[in-house]
């Protein structure tokens, strides 16, 4: 990458997206928010991914924005739609990109960099971690765009107390209002990050892609088109269909194909 506050690496169908500013604990200025747009929409037209896993440098997620670069990046309402064009982009490139996400949490994950895991399709967080979203102490609102994913995880009510309350909770907490998937122990967090892309990785690529798409569809709460309705059996067309149904018949591993 071009800018070493995002840093990208590859192993294999797995790619790892890290945010990289540990000096201070991985907050998210808009020069951050836009590398990881630009990083998450190229990987995303990299076909042979299978997941990627994204993460934050130096035992910390991300802590939030960075309250340092407010006066010039945030200063006003007008500054602040200039910032929210790069941050709602890059929310929208992990949740709606074409690979499965699955987020590492170690240490500090509030404010954006909770609203950065919460567009993740997993989150995999150590006994440690510490989360929320403080900013009514700041005078700042969530926007719709933070908003709509974040109420859509974890419900109304979850939402309400987060950010009215405004408190920093621990991991299990987290778990109790559905921000994580699980919580492991703090040296295992990067071990069942992975171990879960691995699971992921080795299911069939299309129809993993087609399950988050009819999930964020689910979601809108409109009524489905016949045509929708129709799709959620395309994938007896494709090849990985015969692929995982000969091998599950011969008892064997499938290796899926991706078409």
């Amino acid at each position: 990458m071009a800018d070493a506050n995002v840093l990208l690496q590859r192993d294999g169908a797995i790619a790892t997206v890290t945010l990289n500013r540990p000096d201070r604990l991985n907050a998210l200025d808009a020069q951050t928010w836009a590398r990881v747009a630009e990083t998450m929409a190229q990987l995303s037209a990299d076909e042979s991914l299978r997941c990627i896993v994204i993460r934050g440098a130096g035992g910390n997620f991300a802590a939030g924005a960075d309250i340092q670069s407010f006066e010039r990046e945030r200063a006003d309402t007008k500054q602040a739609l200039a910032y929210a064009t790069h941050m709602k982009a890059a929310l929208a490139a992990v949740a709606e990109g074409t690979h499965p996400t699955v987020a590492l949490i170690q240490g500090v994950c509030v404010g954006g960099g909770l609203e950065l895991a919460a567009v993740c399709d997993i989150r995999v967080c150590g006994q440690s971690s510490r989360f929320g979203v403080p900013i009514k102490k700041l005078g700042l609102t969530m926007s719709y765009a933070e908003l709509i994913p974040f109420v859509d995880l974890v419900g109304p009510a979850a939402a309400k107390e987060i950010l009215l309350e405004g408190e920093v909770f621990g991991a299990d907490r987290a778990k109790d209002f559905g921000l994580v998937n699980r919580v492991v122990p703090d040296t295992e967090v990067e071990k069942e990050a992975y171990a879960s892309a691995k699971r992921i990785a080795e299911g069939a690529p299309l129809v993993a892609r087609w399950h988050r798409k009819f999930i964020r569809r689910v979601l809108t709460g409109q009524p489905l088109t016949p045509a929708e309705i129709d799709e959620g059996y395309a994938a007896t067309d494709t090849e990985d269909y015969r692929i995982g149904v000969r091998a599950f018949l011969d008892k064997k591993p499938a290796k899926f194909v991706g078409r």
